[in-house]
């Protein structure tokens, strides 16, 4: 909990204590939720596990599969309709701001949701959809759509969205990594 909501204070310029983050951060309050629910779905808990989770739904707008695997210290900047798939899987250090969709392009019982490296930033409404790999270091900008592999260190805008690495001559600025929206 003290590294979440160190994570919360690092990023978000806005929170002005731990007591904000602890009492007030619906992002925050949906990982510890959700790091609940995964150790009893890992227990083969699944109806228990699954009510957690949707209960946290309900409370904080955000909704994290039990199922999902997700590294330390993420971090959900607003948290309103955050969608994180059964298999998804997120590395350390990681930020999602509002809006974002880690969403499956499959029906069968297989990996279907992307895997994100550590320390990606995805901006708001940002959809990235199916077993796909964002690299490590990456940034996707609001209101990107990804459907394919993107490598480490890359700055990924559009729909569908491009993959540009970070040291492109074309590539955004360092501006980028603390508003990914100043790009739509």
């Amino acid at each position: 909990m003290t590294e979440d909501i160190a994570a919360a204070r690092l990023r978000d310029p806005a929170a002005r204590s731990n007591a904000e983050v602890f009492w007030l951060y619906p992002g925050v309050h949906a990982v510890w939720w959700y790091r609940l629910a995964n150790k009893l779905w890992r227990r083969r808990f699944f109806f228990v596990a699954r009510a957690i989770s949707q209960a946290a739904r309900a409370a904080t707008g955000v909704e994290i599969h039990p199922g999902a695997t997700i590294g330390r210290r993420l971090f959900i900047d607003h948290g309103m309709g955050v969608v994180i798939g059964e298999t998804a899987v997120l590395g350390d250090d990681v930020m999602l701001y509002h809006g974002v969709t880690l969403g499956g392009r499959s029906t069968k019982q297989e990996k279907r949701h992307p895997t994100l490296g550590n320390g990606v930033l995805v901006g708001a409404g940002a959809v990235i959809l199916g077993p796909i790999t964002i690299g490590e270091g990456s940034s996707v900008g609001a209101g990107a759509v990804v459907v394919r592999d993107a490598p480490a260190r890359s700055v990924l805008t559009g729909m569908p969205a491009k993959a540009v690495p970070v040291d492109a001559p074309d590539a955004a600025s360092d501006d980028f990594y603390i508003d990914p929206a100043i790009y739509i």
